[in-house]
C-alpha cells in the first residue's frame, strides 16, 4: 500500500524525526496506528457505557412517577438555593 501526505502531514513527521527520538516515518506512522485504535476502543467503551447509563435511567423510570417540567425545574432551583445558604 503507498500513501500520500500532505505537506503538513510531511512536516510533522519530519519534525518528529529531527528530534532524534523516532528512528523512521514508518515507527511514527505505527505509533500514530496504535494511538488511533486505542483511541478507538475507548470511544466505544465509552459509547457503552452512557448506553448502559440510559438504560439503567430508563428502567428506574418505570418505577417512579412522572414529573412535570416545571417542578422539576423548581425542585432543582431549590436545592441549588438550599446549598448556597450560609
Amino acid at each position: 500500500m503507498s500513501i500520500s501526505l500532505t505537506p503538513t502531514q510531511e512536516h510533522f513527521i519530519q519534525t518528529k524525526l529531527q528530534t532524534g527520538k523516532y528512528g523512521s516515518a514508518e515507527e511514527i506512522l505505527e505509533i500514530a496506528l496504535r494511538l488511533l485504535d486505542e483511541y478507538e476502543r475507548a470511544d466505544a467503551e465509552w459509547v457503552e457505557e452512557v448506553r448502559a447509563k440510559i438504560d439503567a435511567a430508563v428502567e428506574a423510570s418505570t418505577h417512579t412517577p412522572p414529573v412535570d417540567g416545571e417542578t422539576f425545574v423548581n425542585h432543582i432551583l431549590e436545592r441549588f438555593q438550599q446549598g448556597n445558604q450560609p
